[in-house]
């Protein structure tokens, strides 16, 4: 078999891993790479030949598939209303909230410090211009920017 658990970590096969990133129960795609300074949180998942730069956040409830582009310092989000305790003042646990998946479909790029927001998906080969907020679908074969991120053309 090509791939090997290492704490709740299924890696593929050359994939490249860099100092000081925190991976938890998450699945990494042959031939990908994951920068420095990156976190990504347990039922993640990595296609194959990813880039994640560096202090990237990637969050529980997100698939990424493969030869995606992910630029430095990008955050993903899985909960539209945060919250620290529950109704009755006690700090959330996993049962107070329920996670919003987010999907990134094969070739979309995105650019550095750009914010995705939950529940939407990155159309294939899509571009998310960087600083961009992603509050929407992005099509497929489209660049978006801004903030939030609108259709600036079509590929």
């Amino acid at each position: 078999m090509d791939k090997r658990n290492l704490n709740n970590v299924t890696l593929g096969k050359d994939v490249k891993i860099y100092d000081f990133t925190n991976l938890y129960g998450c699945n990494i795609g042959d031939n990908s790479k994951i920068g420095c300074f990156v976190e990504i949180q347990k039922n993640a998942t990595i296609g194959k030949n990813v880039k994640v730069s560096s202090h990237t956040f990637i969050c529980e409830g997100v698939t990424i598939e493969d030869d995606v582009f992910i630029g430095h310092n990008v955050s993903f989000i899985n909960d539209k209303f945060p919250r620290s305790t529950n109704e009755g003042g006690a700090l959330q646990t996993e049962t107070d909230w329920k996670i919003i998946p987010t999907l990134v479909k094969k070739g979309a790029s995105i650019g550095t410090s750009s914010t995705i927001l939950c529940g939407i998906t990155i159309g294939e080969r899509a571009i998310v211009g960087a600083g961009s907020v992603v509050t929407k679908d992005v099509p497929p074969y489209t660049i978006v920017a801004g903030v939030p991120a609108r259709v600036r053309r079509k590929l």
